[in-house]
């Protein structure tokens, strides 16, 4: 088996995606988890860049990582200046790192539009730079700009510049599609002919401008290369860097090279919802191996199928990479998916079978309304209580609620204050009114102010998201909308779903069944059961 070491740059080349700013703390979190993956190099950053990625490189080297070493990126040095006096290549040795991986033109484009060097002036400062660099460190890679374009336009010039890069000393040459727009197929010559050319190492790195960065990096390593380089979700500049997310599954079950042990490939989905995590960005839920959706079934012919053999279905086992199987109920859900469901959500099946047909109907009926179940399992579970006993389980009556929003200066952010009167359990009534930063937020403060007297448990429910969907949207603010509502005890997030013309009667109903599944479940935990854990579902 081959061993294929991984180099993550998400610290560096990553952070240079839109909308993706991690702190020096986050960064320093993320390098852990990637040595506690079995990465084997972390690119934390160009030292002379910007002050946070000076600032990572002295707490990142006393972190005491296990199997990853940090790298510090730079250039090679300036035209007309000596190695020994480029303050670009001193940063990187004060960085204190073990490890370097300097950039350098292999394209002659570049070398006479953007260095305006002579082509001999390249090679000299690419072999410069490298040979002062080995001095002081042990391991030297050649990022190997735009190879696979330069190769394209002029073969022997990008072939004489990792030469020059081998004869420096660097240990690994690293071969970058920088524009992201190869295919396949011209990786994989664009390898044959530098490992024809030169003797050291050979590694990719590519960007997926053409969605090609993953297929791009496994063509690379089929055709020699021993380093992939990437990023953790495919985070980076433009259309982003190879997703080493996908990468190291593909190369290791599909292809039986070794990337990391197999327990450490068990924290792959772990390990791609943390990054997000940290990122502030919603995780992809149809993203291969680690999304919500990768092993998720919807046709009842499918949950059918999986359940009786996966393989059916499946084009691995979802725990190898830390994931798990969902089978979905929609109005396409069949039998085989309401009973999968149900008995992941821990539902007594034998009150529930002879229902199931009833069931089904209710469920197309409300979601050709636009109700969606998918991602509200506390709503559907719900919807199954009321099957089985036959009447919607009901722990307070509404008498009424009234919000009243207010605006009085253009200036002014404005203040909602709602208004509710209740009936509890025994028939007694509360009346009760709350302030909040919007309308919604002030109803679910009255809501859960006129209830505590009743049930006190729900002073530890939370919401902690909401969000919005117009669904029929050629009728504008008129059209019909989905809330989806999640919420927390601080023990179990659960989602539930309304669904009205009127968003605020949609958030009431929403908002009723996140209290009632909350009490429903503290119910069910005091009768001696174990209470149904809704696995948190993104409400996007």
């Amino acid at each position: 088996m081959r061993r294929v070491e991984i180099y993550d740059t998400t610290l560096r080349d990553g952070c240079q995606g839109e909308e993706v700013d991690l702190t020096v703390e986050a960064k320093l979190a993320i390098a852990e988890r990637l040595d506690q993956f079995g990465v084997r190099w972390i690119e934390g950053g160009w030292p002379g860049s910007n002050p946070r990625d000076a600032a990572f490189f002295g707490p990142a080297m006393k972190l005491g990582l296990k199997s990853a070493q940090v790298v510090a990126f730079g250039s090679t040095r300036r035209a007309n200046v000596r190695a020994e006096d480029d303050e670009n290549l001193a940063m990187i040795l004060r960085a204190g790192t073990p490890a370097a991986c300097i950039v350098g033109k292999t394209w002659d484009l570049h070398v006479r539009t953007a260095l305006r060097i002579s082509r001999e002036e390249n090679l000299d400062l690419i072999r410069d730079s490298i040979r002062f660099l080995r001095k002081n460190l042990d391991t030297v890679i050649f990022d190997a700009e735009h190879f696979f374009d330069g190769w394209r336009a002029d073969p022997e010039f990008s072939l004489e510049c990792l030469r020059a890069a081998s004869d420096g000393g660097a240990t690994l040459l690293c071969l970058c599609d920088t524009r992201g727009g190869s295919l396949p197929g011209d990786v994989a010559a664009g390898v044959a002919a530098a490992r024809s050319a030169v003797p050291t190492p050979l590694g990719i790195h590519c960007h997926n401008d053409g969605e090609m960065a993953v297929a791009n990096s496994i063509a690379a390593v089929q055709a020699g290369c021993l380093q992939v380089q990437g990023t953790i979700n495919g985070l980076g500049e433009r259309c982003g860097n190879a997703n080493l997310v996908s990468i190291v599954p593909n190369l290791q079950l599909k292809l039986g090279y070794e990337c990391v042990s197999s327990e450490q490939l068990r924290n792959l989905a772990e390990l791609a919802h943390f990054v997000d995590e940290l990122a502030n960005r919603e995780p992809a839920k149809q993203q291969p191996y680690v999304g919500q959706s990768a092993f998720a079934h919807k046709a009842g012919l499918h949950a059918s199928a999986v359940q009786r053999h996966s393989e059916t279905y499946e084009h691995i086992d979802p725990a190898l990479v830390g994931n798990h199987q969902r089978v979905l109920v929609s109005d396409q859900a069949g039998r085989s998916n309401l009973l999968y469901k149900a008995k992941e959500l821990g539902v007594d099946l034998a009150e529930l079978e002879p229902k199931v047909a009833e069931v089904l109907e209710e469920l197309k009926r409300l979601e050709h309304r636009g109700f969606q179940f998918e991602g509200a399992d506390a709503s559907f579970e719900l919807l199954l209580q009321k099957a089985i006993k036959g009447e919607k389980l009901k722990h307070f009556e509404l008498v009424g609620f009234r919000v009243i929003n207010e605006k009085r200066n253009e200036e002014d952010p404005g203040v909602a204050e709602a208004t509710i009167m209740v009936k509890g359990p025994d028939g007694t009534p509360e009346h009760t009114a709350s302030l909040g930063n919007g309308p919604v937020n002030a109803l679910d403060n009255a809501l859960r102010k006129a209830l505590a007297k009743f049930y006190p448990a729900i002073e530890n429910v939370r919401l902690v998201d909401y969000k919005v969907r117009v669904l029929d949207d050629k009728h504008g603010t008129e059209g019909l909308v989905r809330v989806l509502v999640e919420s927390s005890d601080h023990v179990d997030h659960w989602t539930t779903v309304g669904v009205s013309p009127n968003v605020l009667e949609a958030s009431w109903q929403a908002l009723v069944d996140s209290i009632d599944y909350k009490l429903y479940k503290d119910e069910k935990a005091r009768r001696g059961r174990t209470a149904p854990v809704a696995p948190r579902a993104s409400t996007g």
